[in-house]
């Protein structure tokens, strides 16, 4: 299972994004077991949006919410304990929250890899970035 990060689906979806693509390649090719979360999610729709492409989010939304486009998983409350240890451990590198919750839902899933274009992932020690 390889996890989807907010840059990479942000990527894949903006044409003018420095890494879309790569992006576009590599989910032309990806595995059929793809996960996201929730959080990943709410932060791509505004991130979206927030940046004039509001109906990219429109168009996108139903096929990730829905669960079509990848796996969907919900932050569950003793994942958002184990973010928030991460978030509050970690304030000398740039990780968001949402950085933190998916992380801590990779070690559920024992998620290794990572479809991410930020450092953040990197900086997580044990994740292999793709594309």
């Amino acid at each position: 299972m390889i996890f989807v990060d907010t840059g990479a689906w942000f990527a894949r979806y903006v044409a003018n994004d420095v890494d879309h693509s790569a992006a576009v390649s590599w989910f032309a090719n990806a595995p059929d077991r793809l996960l996201t979360t929730d959080y990943v999610i709410d932060e791509l729709l505004t991130l979206l949006k927030q940046r004039g492409h509001a109906e990219i989010a429109f168009a996108v939304g139903a096929p990730l919410i829905s669960g079509a486009a990848c796996q969907l998983e919900y932050i569950q409350p003793s994942d958002l304990q184990r973010a928030w240890i991460a978030f509050s451990h970690s304030r000398d590198k740039g990780w968001s929250f949402t950085d933190c919750t998916s992380r801590v839902v990779m070690e559920r899933f024992d998620i290794n890899v990572a479809c991410a274009f930020d450092k953040h992932f990197r900086e997580f020690g044990n994740v292999t970035i793709v594309p």
